[in-house]
């Protein structure tokens, strides 16, 4: 099965173009969810939600909706001493409910690919044990045979990442290495990667079709190795991951 989602849901600049202008703030999330099944939760990265937040996504939202959610700061960039369990305690409400497709732990470029950070895999999969994990590495070592086979034996997934192709960053490598496959769109504003003022900017890219077809083959790949594939437009800057998913759509049901 592949579900199609936005990488978060709450932006002011969606308001007018997503977003009908009169549209209270509390409805965005059940207007989202009428259009899309699936939403990745950027939130949870900056701070561990109450159960009253979370069970607020659990009913503004139909049975069939499912959450990824970015595993907080502590176990992705500082790892030091990292709570798992005040992390999966936070998540109950969308556990509970059957509503949570995966984690997905985003490690940042300072992330190498050595014996320690390896060594923390296997400590990340012993925390969050219980739940569907999947890693995106922002370090192009990582990209080998090596990483894969760790990652199918740990049962953690590889999130393929389509970005600008720059020294150091991911290439648009396609593996299935755990229950559930991921696909990141991020742009390719290549211009913007590192020289930007806002952290939108870095994501303010529309992608055109042909750009978009390059993926089709991939992620029917992904589907056929994976129970779950999941796949999710980051280049939300007014919009435009909405409309990168419309074009998916269309183009993974003409290959249908």
């Amino acid at each position: 099965m592949i579900m199609l989602g936005t990488s978060g849901f709450s932006y002011d600049d969606w308001i007018g173009v997503v977003y009908p202008e009169d549209l209270p703030r509390w409805k965005w999330l059940p207007f989202y969810a009428s259009q899309f099944d699936t939403v990745e939760l950027n939130v949870t990265y900056y701070r561990l939600p109450s159960i009253k937040i979370a069970t607020g996504w659990v009913d503004r939202t139909p049975d069939h909706f499912r959450f990824s959610v970015k595993a907080h700061r502590s176990l992705t960039h500082e790892r030091k001493r990292p709570d798992f369990n005040a992390y999966i305690d936070s998540l109950a409400p969308l556990i509970e409910s059957e509503k949570l497709a995966c984690v997905l732990a985003q490690f940042p470029h300072s992330f190498h690919h050595t014996t320690a950070n390896q060594d923390y895999l296997l400590q990340l999969h012993e925390g969050l044990s219980e739940l569907p994990v999947v890693v995106e590495f922002r370090d192009s070592a990582w990209v080998k045979e090596e990483t894969f086979k760790q990652l199918e034996t740990l049962g953690i997934g590889f999130c393929c990442v389509d970005e600008p192709q720059l020294k150091g960053l991911m290439p648009p490598t396609t593996f299935a290495s755990g229950p559930v496959a991921y696909v990141r769109f991020h742009g390719r504003n290549a211009e913007r990667w590192w020289q930007h003022e806002h952290a939108w900017e870095r994501y303010d890219y529309t992608y055109n079709e042909p750009e978009l077809s390059e993926w089709v083959p991939r992620i029917k790949e992904l589907e056929a190795a994976s129970p779950l594939t999941l796949v999710y437009a980051n280049n939300h800057y007014r919009g435009q991951s909405v409309d990168t998913l419309r074009k998916l759509e269309r183009l993974l049901v003409g290959e249908g």
